[in-house]
């Protein structure tokens, strides 16, 4: 069974860091581009980022460039976001997602395994 467990979230201040990090298991997670999307009420799905299954290609959407990381932990299948100079407008839950190929995807429609989120609250 594909399992995909986030944690990290919880309350950062304007312009402060948070990690999330997904543990992935019930699958060859090396061989399975990954990524973050997010979603909170009146914003609907946004894809966040991707990584390839190998690490070596990602690719961000505009909103966070230069300010969100996204890594891969293959030993310990994990997979992490790192997020600087949070804004207040990205408070959100973030999921973990699964794609079924080895190549990044940018459309939240072409994962086809979901985390059950982490939330993220942007407060002073």
């Amino acid at each position: 069974e594909v399992q995909l467990v986030e944690s990290g979230g919880g309350l950062v201040q304007p312009g402060g860091s948070l990690r999330l990090s997904c543990v992935a298991s019930g699958f060859a997670c090396n061989n399975h581009a990954m990524g973050w999307v997010r979603h909170a009420p009146g914003k609907g799905l946004e894809w966040v980022s991707g990584i390839s299954a190998s690490g070596m290609t990602t690719s961000y959407a505009d909103f966070v460039k230069g300010r969100f990381a996204i890594s891969r932990d293959s030993a310990k299948d994990t997979l992490y976001l790192h997020m600087n100079s949070r804004e207040p407008e990205e408070g959100a839950v973030y999921d973990c997602a699964k794609s079924p190929g080895e190549a990044v995807v940018v459309a939240t429609a072409e994962y086809d395994y979901w985390g059950q989120g982490t939330q993220v609250t942007v407060s002073s």
